[in-house]
């Protein structure tokens, strides 16, 4: 597995990943979601630069021009709620994609414990497509295998890319033990997660900083 670590290198998008985890400024809703934007927008732009390419003629009003472009638009998924902005950033580049939407969530049993529960999806064709599938939180990992293997499952996927803002090494683990074709794009690697699989030091719950408290 291909794994790109955003925070190796120096850029201006490890500010917007600081500012991710930031208490104080988490509590601007708003900020918060754009900053995930961003993210995504940097994340789409490094992956760009893994994707084939074509010469197309341009006509300009004074000529023609010989144009590089994409052979391919990429098929966009996320898993739902937290994961829209990401998935926006990522829209904003590339601007003809299709997407793809799912639902997926962790159950607590009573013992404490949790299974992931998929209850949704909506895809267009993904037979022979690229596909990039964000998630701010990749923490055991489990949420976005199971996601990626129900499409797998389903469709002929050309290419598959995972992306995240913040990971932990477990969840890097389990996603290369059980997608070892996928490129995973990545904004940091954290070491720790709590006996409730958050990431620490992470940024807390992605989706409820974005749109609010769950009940």
């Amino acid at each position: 597995m291909t794994i790109f670590d955003l925070s190796k290198t120096k850029s201006i998008a490890n500010t917007f990943i600081a500012e991710l985890r930031d208490e104080n400024i988490q509590k601007d809703a708003m900020r918060f979601r754009k900053n995930l934007e961003r993210i995504g927008e940097f994340f789409a732009y490094e992956i760009s630069k893994s994707l084939h390419y074509i010469q197309k003629d341009v006509t300009t009003p004074l000529g023609v021009s010989t144009c590089e472009v994409l052979a391919q638009q990429p098929v966009l998924a996320t898993i739902l709620r937290a994961g829209l902005p990401l998935q926006q950033g990522l829209l904003n580049i590339f601007d003809q994609s299709g997407c793809c939407f799912i639902s997926a969530f962790r159950k607590t049993e009573k013992n404490g414990d949790f299974i992931i529960q998929m209850d949704y999806v909506s895809t267009p064709d993904l037979d022979g497509r690229i596909l990039i599938m964000a998630d701010p939180m990749l923490a055991t990992g489990q949420s976005m295998v199971m996601c990626c293997k129900e499409l797998i499952n389903r469709y002929k996927i050309a290419e598959l890319h995972i992306v995240a803002a913040i990971a932990s090494t477990e969840g890097v683990a389990h996603v290369r033990a059980n997608l070892p074709k996928a490129k995973l794009w990545v904004g940091a690697i954290d070491e720790e997660m709590t006996s409730k699989s958050y990431i620490v030091p992470g940024l807390g719950d992605a989706g409820d900083l974005a749109y609010g408290t769950k009940v």
